[in-house]
């Protein structure tokens, strides 16, 4: 696979003030360097970061770093800031990761666009197995699953699903971020 970089003569908007063109190939990785990194790390663990402090942590002006900030927007490698909510705080204690098999005569986005009705489902990935989809579904406790699931199966299209109940979360919703390396 041919990789791209954004050109050269565009510059960085930390050394040249302007924001480089979004382009084909754009977010890949290599188009990060190590400040760009370092700067996705601390606005994972912290969102509301000052820029100044984020600024003495690469060693760049508070304008630097948000001529930075704005062109990761800009690439779409920052997509948005986000409340992360306590689930056991809001009475949803138990996980769960569903599989779902569709019919072989099903269509997979009508199964899909059901997805959505269901408020417990997180996340919702199509996969490739046996599986169709993988659902996380958070729900307030075993009773509230099993309303879930069968609501599940009334979906037309879907065959059978496979449950598997998370006993304890080591950690989630952490968006990885390419090694330096490869």
């Amino acid at each position: 696979m041919q990789t791209e970089k954004i050109p050269e003569a565009v510059g960085d908007a930390a050394t040249t003030g302007t924001i480089p063109a979004v382009g084909r190939g754009a977010r890949r990785k290599d188009s990060l360097d190590a400040v760009d990194r370092t700067i996705l790390a601390a606005l994972r663990a912290n969102a509301r970061i000052p820029y100044a402090d984020l600024a003495r942590l690469v060693g760049l002006s508070g304008p630097s770093v948000a001529d930075r900030v704005k062109r990761l927007e800009q690439l779409g490698v920052i997509t948005g800031y986000h409340a992360a909510l306590e689930p056991s705080a809001l009475g949803l204690g138990v996980v769960a990761i569903v599989g779902i098999q569709q019919a072989d005569d099903a269509d997979q986005d009508t199964i899909a666009e059901a997805f959505p009705d269901l408020q417990e489902i997180e996340d919702c990935w199509f996969v490739a197995g046996d599986e169709s989809f993988i659902v996380k579904i958070r729900v307030a406790d075993i009773d509230a699953l099993e309303k879930s699931l069968g609501r599940l199966r009334k979906i037309p299209g879907v065959s059978r699903t496979h449950t598997t109940v998370v006993l304890s979360t080591r950690f989630e919703g952490r968006a990885a971020l390419p090694f330096e390396g490869d």
